[in-house]
């Protein structure tokens, strides 16, 4: 460091004549307000630096004046962490940012130190954050840093050279905020020059150990030294070009100035260093033995600098050395280094042209150039192919020999890179080949005498172009042609294979590459000496010859390819540069040689070489080299006179009319390539003679005859002339404007060829596929891009009517009427045109539509054809289209009767749609919207006929297929909006037919009476369109204001809600109905405000409907109070569409208040007709006010004062309805009510005011408006005559005032309950019990009636019979009843949660009356099912889905059987038993539960019945075959019997298919039934006492006599299949419905209860299973957890068992082992002599048994994943217990809970008995080891004769069994 100090002295004191100052380095400097340039022009590099020299001392950090915390920041700077420097220099820019100028000066010494520091650290982001630190301090100091500046500069310059772009740019962008301008950023680098080269020279002299006083790793230290010294030779280089180079500019300059003299100062500090580093660095030779690329790249940079800058240090003493290692560098393989190579070689042989004297070219550059060429360079093509030629020309005369160049030209070659080469690299290489073979070429007489100079270039030809360049070029085509003597097969065979896996575009760069430089090599050539030419014309010549027939040889069809590419590269590269070489010298005069012998050999592959000549140098050029006997070239200039013009002319047509015509156009041998041939010689000059000439040649007509036949032979060889001249005309006329194309196009109309095309047309009616494509060929149009039309308009239009003839004689064979009539409606000239012959009529339309096909574009292109022909042609073959495509979808009917006719006519569909398909929206460009509208008139008419048609076509078929027709026409014919409108007005008109509804007045119709008519198939068309077009397109007819109205045009819209009427009406429809398809579109369309015609639309429909209803004669059938069903099933058609209507449109909120208001007020007004009632008025109008009276009156959101006001006001709705009750009120009571009487409509239009909200998510009926306390009275009044009007004697039963008083009871305990008496619960809950009452007897004559038949019925013959009898009792004739008895099920439900219900001691006996009938009425439903199950599984589905039609009473009796008692539930159950009939309580309540039709309520209710005591008792259980634990002892020897289990069959039956439930679908109803079997099975065993007998042979049963597959199909529905293919996932990472189930299975175990799971099963889908699965895979843990466990142990993959282990770990495990230890602790067991202690932390359990002197501590563990793994049983210690003993009563705790099924509490208690029966005395089982038996816990009682020695039976059992023979376990004696 001293060192450097010391020599930057020196520096100083040699200019003690101008000391630096201070002052002008701040001069440079811009102010601190300056704002920085953006970019740094000038002179800079790219590379990297370093920081201040290793050894610096830093200056005194006095804190003193520094910012404290800019001085912690410093300070942090040091640190070895980059992170925490990082994060030093970003605080660090923020304060320079905020501080003041006068806060930032002290901080610049200790920053300069810091600064050359971190320059040298090795992590680039500390390096680039230095220099954004260093722009925010040069920008906030401004000229202030001046003092500073030496000190920086040299670091600052070294910088800018860093590696890592990044950082260089960023000092860059710091030294250009410094210095904005580059006068003055130069200026600051001449003033710091000597600081500058100081500091560099230190930097190079530096080693790896000097970098860094840390410990840092040796690879990273010597990294960073080679980017120290890469970075410094590139600042030295570029330093030393700027400081030489600006003395030179400012030296020429007038306005000289201080600038000149330091640029002169620099100058000479710049050469004085220079000088100094390059002797001191030995030439800097080593550092190009440097094993960095960096290190060598730099140096040549430096080397270069130094030749450029200070010659005159190349000395002869360091020559040698120098030319050695500059020249001899070739042998540098990193590309990176070659750009600096080459220009350090190239300005040295440029600048020391001795250097090559005292070089061996051979040894020190040869070699290591030719090493260099043939390694492709080593990757640097483009750098260094351009230099090649360039040092060739320095290389001295006589030191190159022959051998050089031809050395030189073939390591090139082997250095080219065919497969990974770029483009651009394949073009330096071939430039740089043809450079060095023309200079070779060119300058041979340089180098060689005369004579050698000439033997030379032969050479050069012969060796390398030939033999290398020609020999690759021909091989490229295959790798077949195995050349053995060419010199690049190998390398060839590479790249043609590689053309097959590598990158084509590398491939066809290089391959016309070479053809380029061949042929501009061939140009150099022929520019020198033509001769010379003549060795590759004979090279040419053979080439071609081999591909004549009398030439042996492979690989003819490759070199004619490559012959070809040849001509066709000579075109693009010699000729159209004016060259005529290539015809003179190389292809003329080869195949003027062989014409004769491709003529006589008809060679294809020469044929075709000829016709690219031809195509290549045109056809007289050719013509003139190879047949005219002048050989003239008509190219001469010299042949310029006319006379001499006409004759050459006159010549070529008599040579193509005598010669080449008869010689291509022969019928017997013509091919392809003749015809080919043919067109190559047309000339523009004479195109129709030459035509004609062909034509009459090929035709064989005397020249003006028109008369032709039709050949055979030729008709194929003119397709194909014609296709092949239209591909030539395609070519040639492309940028022709259209009135040129169509006049080029007159050129080629002949007469001849339109009398042939017009004879094909007109053939009839066989035909072949060859005049077919004759007539396609000539018509063109087969794309919208062929304007080639061979034949006249007028043969056009003539085709054109014999297509339509053919097609229109078709359609009139049709069998589907809509087909034949369509020839009815088309244009009169249409019609004229003739019948064709009945025979082939599928034939001719084939024919006909092919044509059609395949010369659309150019018939649609006719102008004037007058009448219409072309519309109808359209018409004509979209009906044909319609017409195959319908009998298409017949045929995949398999009902339908196909014909042999129907199926030559589907012959057709392909071709039919071909031409349909090229018709789209875009067709008014052949032709204008009149002739749109032709069209679809025709076809409109086709679909109507097609729709309306009486046919055998089913209505689904036809109505989806016309669907399509429509959309086709619209998306085809209809350019717009308006042209759509105007064809579906005409689709949709009204006709006879339609509508059906809205046509005329006429009576009340049914939906029967068309079921397969017409009209309703409409409307499933009409459906089908609002789904594809929209409400807006079909009903409204609305044009969006987007599309411009045509001038004839209304611009209006036309709403058709009539159409929308008749869909109501319909109601159902083939493929939809109003509920699922038209109506939730038409809310959808009422909902879009944007659209303005919506609120019309809906109000035009309900008029309709309304007006409609009120015109047709009154039926009583449309009562409102005789309906309590679905809107659905009213038979009505224009009430149930006005109601679902207005239901829909006020439930969606499309229509609110105000429209009910004004739809109240228009049924006030047709309510009275003058002074009479419109009866018809009186009849709707409850219909509609339950519907409107909510949004009338709404409920207030909260219970407040001002909710009255609302009736306070003037009100019509609610005038009126006070009104109404007021006229009730003076009606005699509903009990009186006579049928001359007219108040019931009354009666229901008052009780159709008050809504009930009956849904099933609340508790009770709540109401559904807001209503007053004036109302509130007057419906008092009313109920309470009911009321006292009972007793009268003259009351009527009849149920129309039944239905009207249950209504009112209803109502009124919704509405007004609080309000009242006893007499007024008294008379509700009486007429509750009737009417419910009623409907159970109801229910129980129909179980009876069931009954009866089924007993009576004994013959399978009556089945069907029988069937129909049961249909007709479910029918219950007496409807009435039932929706009287959902009334009162209502009334009751909302009684019971009053607070009158809690009065039981005056209400308790009728309550319980009304539950009891409730229950009955449940259980006869299952008895009916029951019944009807016996006899015939459909006979149940029948008998449940005519019951289930008033599915809301069936709910309410669910609900009331779910919330009734359990001495309700049992009396229930006793009473249907004691009735007698063939199935009892249990098996109704099977019925329902496992129904084939199933119902939710009714099956949870059906469950809570079965699983609640004691019903659950005869639910599961029939009985023990014997008694397992009687306490009487007993030699019977029948106790050696297995203990059997008897379970109900309805169980039963389920659970041992349970292998066949496996294989079902996983939401089968088979797999529903498994798991409620189970649920109840589950339930049973969870509600018996754990020590209960009972319990233990239920779980026996379980254990022994069903098989664990319950547990599979469960896990299908627990396990994610995701889980299975990410074992890796968490355990609680759940996801799909195996976290349902996870958490069912959770609450299963807490609860102990499947009730939850099983209210929420229906309806049933994956989820719901999934969650019922889990719930009872938990209960079975909880329940039987040695069950599972045996299940468990058995899985022999392991991938599942992970997967299951990992489940019950994670849910269920936890609170399973929870409920286990909890129940230990609170086990009442313990006594004196046992004592359990509980570790719920560690999961375990210790046990101590003590008896007397003895005693013994048992540890029980439970797994993590109990009870899938075992509980472990350990003995921690014993007290005068023999280890035999321990041993055994180790093993019987171990037994006890390992087979426990049931609580481990139990297994214990268990267990502690078997140690009390041991010490009284008791013997154990000598099978078990055990007093009691594990499994069944009886005592060993069956003792053996001899030995005396008692058993367990069931081991006895076990071990007969299993040895097969009756013989004791120990003496072996009979037993």
């Amino acid at each position: 460091m001293g060192r450097q100090k010391g020599e930057q002295g020196d520096v100083r004191s040699k200019n003690k004549a101008r000391p630096s100052s201070s002052s002008l380095a701040a001069s440079l400097l811009p102010s601190s307000t300056a704002t920085p340039a953006v970019g740094f022009g000038g002179y800079l590099g790219s590379s990297r630096l370093d920081s201040s020299l290793p050894g610096h001392d830093p200056p005194p950090f006095s804190v003193q004046n520094i910012d404290p915390e800019a001085a912690q920041h410093l300070k942090r700077l040091s640190r070895k962490d980059y992170t925490t420097k990082l994060k030093a220099l970003s605080c660090l820019s923020v304060l320079l940012k905020q501080n003041s100028v006068k806060d930032i000066i002290p901080i610049i010494p200790q920053w300069a130190f810091e600064y050359k520091r971190l320059l040298l650290d090795y992590n680039r982001d500390v390096r680039r954050a230095t220099h954004d630190t260093m722009t925010d301090l040069v920008v906030a100091i401004g000229r202030d840093l001046a003092p500073h500046l030496k000190s920086l500069m040299g670091p600052w310059w070294f910088s800018q050279f860093d590696k890592a772009l990044e950082v260089s740019q960023a000092s860059k962008r710091s030294f250009q905020a410094a210095f904005p301008a580059q006068d003055k950023r130069i200026e600051a680098l001449c003033l710091c020059a000597a600081e500058i080269c100081a500091y560099l020279e230190e930097n190079l002299k530096l080693k790896p150990s000097d970098l860094s006083d840390k410990a840092m790793a040796a690879d990273e230290l010597e990294e960073m030294h080679q980017q120290v010294v890469s970075s410094s030779l590139l600042a030295f280089a570029a330093f030393l070009d700027i400081s030489v180079s600006l003395n030179l500019e400012l030296s020429g300059s007038e306005d000289v100035g201080h600038e000149l003299r330091h640029s002169a100062k620099a100058r000479t500090t710049a050469i004085t260093y220079a000088e100094k580093l390059f002797n001191s660095h030995q030439y800097f030779l080593s550092f190009l033995k440097s094993n960095s690329s960096a290190v060598r790249s730099a140096t040549y940079e430096a080397l270069r600098s130094f030749i450029k800058n200070v010659p005159h240090m190349f000395t002869e003493k360091n020559m040698r050395a120098l030319s050695v290692a500059i020249l001899g560098s070739f042998k540098e393989k990193d590309s990176s280094c070659h750009p600096s190579m080459w220009d350090a070689v190239l300005l040295f042989c440029k600048s020391f042209p001795n250097c090559w004297i005292s070089l061996n070219l051979e040894n020190d550059m040869q070699k290591h150039l030719w090493r260099f060429l043939s390694n492709g360079c080593f990757g640097s093509q483009q750098a260094s192919y351009p230099a090649l030629v360039v040092l060739v020309g320095f290389i001295p005369l006589e030191l190159v020999k022959e051998q050089f160049f031809f050395d030189l030209l073939q390591k090139l070659w082997e250095g080219r890179s065919y497969a990974t080469s770029s483009v651009k690299d394949h073009h330096a290489f071939f430039e740089a080949f043809k450079e060095c073979f023309l200079w070779a070429f060119q300058n041979s007489s340089r180098y060689f005498q005369e004579g050698n100079s000439s033997h030379f270039q032969n050479l050069l030809i012969q060796n390398i172009l030939i033999e290398l360049l020609w020999e690759e070029f021909m091989l490229l085509s295959s790798s077949r042609n195995k050349c053995s003597s060419s010199k690049t097969y190998q390398v060839s065979t590479n790249l043609v294979q590689s053309k097959s896996v590598d990158n084509f575009q590398s491939y066809r760069s290089y391959f016309y590459g070479l053809g380029k430089c061949i042929i501009e090599i061939l140009s150099g050539i022929y520019s020198l000496d033509q001769h010379l030419l003549s060795c590759f014309s004979s090279e040419f010549q053979k080439k071609f010859m081999g591909t004549l027939p009398f030439f042996e040889g492979e690989g003819k069809e490759e070199i004619t390819e490559q012959l070809i590419q040849f001509l066709s590269m000579l075109k693009e590269y010699a000729l159209n540069e004016g060259q005529m070489w290539p015809l003179n010298c190389v292809v003329g005069p080869t195949l003027a040689k062989y014409f004769d012998s491709i003529q006589s050999t008809d060679s294809p592959l020469a044929i075709r070489i000829l016709s690219a000549a031809i195509s290549t140098f045109g056809p007289r050029e050719m013509v003139s080299q190879i047949v005219m006997s002048d050989k003239k070239d008509f190219s001469d200039p010299l042949c310029v006179t006319t006379g001499g013009k006409n004759s050459q002319f006159e010549d070529f047509r008599k040579a193509f009319k005598d010669t080449f015509v008869p010689w291509c156009f022969n019928k017997q041998k013509s091919a392809p390539v003749h015809l080919d041939l043919l067109l190559s010689l047309l000339e523009d000059e004479c195109l129709e003679d030459q035509w004609d000439t062909i034509m009459s040649y090929a035709l064989e007509v005397e020249h003006g005859s028109t008369d032709v036949s039709i050949d055979p032979d030729v008709i194929p060889l003119l397709t194909v002339l014609l296709q092949k001249a239209r591909d030539k005309i395609k070519s040639s006329i492309q940028a022709e404007c259209k009135l040129q194309k169509h006049l080029y196009m007159r050129r080629w109309h002949h007469k001849l060829l339109d009398s042939l095309a017009l004879a094909v047309a007109r053939a009839a009616p066989t035909y072949t596929t060859s005049e077919v494509n004759f007539l396609c060929s000539a018509l063109g149009g087969s794309s919208q891009d062929d304007p080639c039309n061979f034949v006249s308009m007028d043969i056009c239009k003539m085709i054109v009517k014999e297509i339509l003839k053919k097609l229109t004689c078709f359609i009139s064979s049709s069998s589907f009427k809509w087909v034949s009539v369509t020839e009815l409606l088309l244009t009169t000239e249409s019609k004229a045109l003739g019948s064709c012959s009945p025979k082939n009529m599928t034939g001719m339309a084939q024919f006909a539509l092919e044509i059609l096909n395949n010369s659309f574009y150019g018939l649609m292109k006719l102008d004037n054809l007058e009448n219409g022909l072309i519309p109808d042609l359209i018409a004509v073959t979209f009906v044909i289209s319609w017409e195959c495509c319908l009998r298409e979808e017949l045929h995949k009917l398999s009902d339908y009767d196909a014909t042999e006719t129907s199926d030559e006519r589907l012959e057709l569909l392909v071709p039919v749609k071909g031409v349909c398909d090229r018709i789209n929206s875009h067709l008014s460009q052949y032709f204008d919207h009149h002739l749109c509208a032709r069209v679809r008139t025709v076809l409109v008419q086709s679909i109507r006929a097609a729709v309306f048609g009486k046919n055998d076509v089913d209505v689904r078929v036809i109505t989806n297929i016309s669907c399509n027709w429509v959309l086709q026409v619209i998306e085809r014919f209809c350019a717009d909006q308006y042209e759509e409108q105007a064809f579906l007005e005409e689709l949709l008109r009204k006709n006879e037919e339609w509508p059906y509804w809205i046509s005329r007045d006429i009576n009340i119709h049914t939906l029967e009476n068309i079921s397969f008519s017409g009209p309703l198939k409409f409307v499933s068309l009409i459906d089908k369109l609002v789904v594809e077009r929209g409400i807006d397109s079909v009903i409204i007819g609305y044009c969006s204001t987007d599309s411009l109205p045509r001038k004839e045009s209304s611009g209006k819209n036309v709403s058709r809600a009539w159409i929308a009427v008749e869909m109501l009406c319909t109601w159902e429809w083939p493929g939809g109905s109003v509920v699922t398809t038209f109506l939730p579109l038409l809310i959808q369309f009422a909902k879009r405000e944007i659209f303005p015609l919506q609120g019309d639309l809906m109000d035009s429909i309900f008029h309709i409907l309304l007006d409609a209803f009120l015109r047709q004669p009154i039926n009583q059938k449309n009562l409102w109070i005789t309906f309590n069903g679905e809107i659905g099933d009213l038979k009505d058609p224009f009430l149930r569409a006005l109601i679902f209507l207005l239901v829909t449109l006020f439930g969606e909120n499309v229509w609110g208040e105000d429209k009910a208001r004004d739809l109240f007020a228009i049924f006030i007004d047709k309510l009275f007709i003058g002074n009479n009632v419109s009866t018809n008025c009186l009849q709707v109008l409850p219909w509609v006010m339950g519907v409107i009276v909510k949004p009338l009156f709404p409920l207030p959101i909260s219970h407040s004062e001002e909710s009255e006001l609302v009736f306070s006001k003037e009100n019509l709705a609610y005038d009126s309805m006070i009104g109404w009750i007021q006229k009730v009120l003076v009606f005699p009571p509903l009990i009186m009510w006579q049928e001359e009487q007219d108040i019931l409509e009354w009666y229901q239009m008052v009780l159709s005011c008050y809504p009930i909200n009956t849904t099933d998510d609340i508790k009770a009926p709540q109401p559904l408006r807001n209503f007053s306390l004036q109302e509130r009275a007057l419906l008092i009044d009313l109920f309470r005559k009911q009321r006292d009007s009972r007793d009268v004697a003259c009351t009527t039963h009849l149920p129309l005032p039944q239905a009207l008083l249950s209504k009112l009871v209803l109502i009124m305990i919704t509405y007004c309950a609080d309000d009242f008496c006893d007499d007024d619960w008294d008379f509700t809950l009486s007429q509750m019990r009737l009417w419910i009452h009623s409907a159970v007897v109801i229910m129980e004559n129909v179980a009876e009636n069931g009954n009866n038949l089924l007993t009576n019925s004994s013959t399978c013959e009556k089945a069907e019979k029988d069937i129909s009898k049961l249909e007709s009792i479910a029918l219950t004739k007496d409807n009435y009843e039932i929706h009287i008895a959902e009334d009162a099920l209502l009334a009751f439900r909302s009684f019971c949660f009053s607070k009158e219900a809690e009065r039981t001691d005056r209400w308790g006996h009728i309550i319980d009356r009304i539950v009891e009938g409730i229950l009955r009425a449940f259980l006869c439903f299952g008895l009916v099912e029951a019944m009807a199950c016996m006899y015939a599984p459909e006979a149940a589905a029948v008998i449940s889905s005519h019951l289930l039609r008033n599915v809301c009473f069936w709910k309410l009796v669910a609900w009331g059987t779910i919330h009734s008692s359990p001495l309700a539930r049992e009396r229930a159950a006793k009473s249907i038993d004691l009735w007698g009939l063939t199935k009892g309580s249990v098996d109704s309540l099977y019925a329902i539960l496992f129904s084939s039709k199933p119902e939710a309520q009714l099956q949870v209710a059906a469950y809570v019945y079965l699983s609640s005591e004691p019903v659950s008792v005869s639910a599961i259980q029939e009985g023990f075959s014997c008694v397992l634990d009687s306490e009487n002892d007993t030699s019977d020897f029948a106790l050696l019997s297995v203990p059997k289990y008897n379970i109900k069959q309805e169980i039963a039956s389920i659970i041992q298919n349970q292998q066949k439930t496996f294989d079902m679908n996983l939401l089968a109803p088979q797999r529903v039934q498994l798991f409620l079997a189970w649920s109840l099975l589950l339930s049973r065993l969870g509600s018996l006492p754990s020590s209960s007998p009972t319990r233990d042979s239920l779980a026996q049963y379980v254990q022994n006599c069903t098989s664990t597959v319950i547990i599979d199909c469960l896990f299908q529905h627990i396990m994610d299949p995701s889980l299975v293919s990410n074992q890796k996932k968490k355990d609680k990472e759940l996801s799909g419905w195996t976290n349902e189930a996870a958490s069912s299975a959770k609450q299963a175990i807490s609860a102990g209860s499947l009730l939850s799971s099983v209210e929420s099963l229906w309806p049933v889908d994956s989820s719901k299973l999934s969650s019922l699965a889990g719930a009872i895979f938990g209960m079975m843990l909880r329940l039987l957890p040695a069950y599972v466990r045996g299940w468990f142990s058995d899985i022999r993959d392991r991938c599942s068992s992970s997967i299951i282990e990992s489940f019950t770990r994670s849910w269920c495990s936890p609170p399973l082992i929870l409920n286990e230890l909890s129940q230990i602790k609170k086990a009442n067991f313990v006594d004196d002599n046992f004592s359990i202690s509980v570790s719920k932390a560690a999961n375990e359990v210790v046990a101590t048994y003590t008896k007397e002197e003895t005693g013994i501590d048992l540890v029980i563990r439970l797994p993590a994943s109990y009870p899938l793994r075992p509980v472990e049983v350990d003995c921690t210690r014993s007290l005068g217990v023999s280890e035999v003993k321990q041993r055994k009563w180790l093993m019987s705790m171990m037994l006890f809970v390992r087979n426990q099924n049931g609580a481990l509490a139990e297994a214990m208690r268990i267990w502690k008995q078997n140690f009390d029966k041991e010490f009284e005395g008791i013997e154990e089982c000598p099978i078990c080891y055990s007093v009691i038996h594990t499994a069944n816990h009886s005592l060993p009682r069956l003792a053996c004769k001899t030995c005396k020695h008692k058993f367990h039976s069931a081991c006895l059992y076990k071990w007969f069994s299993t040895a097969h023979k009756s013989n004791c376990p120990l003496c072996q004696s009979t037993f």
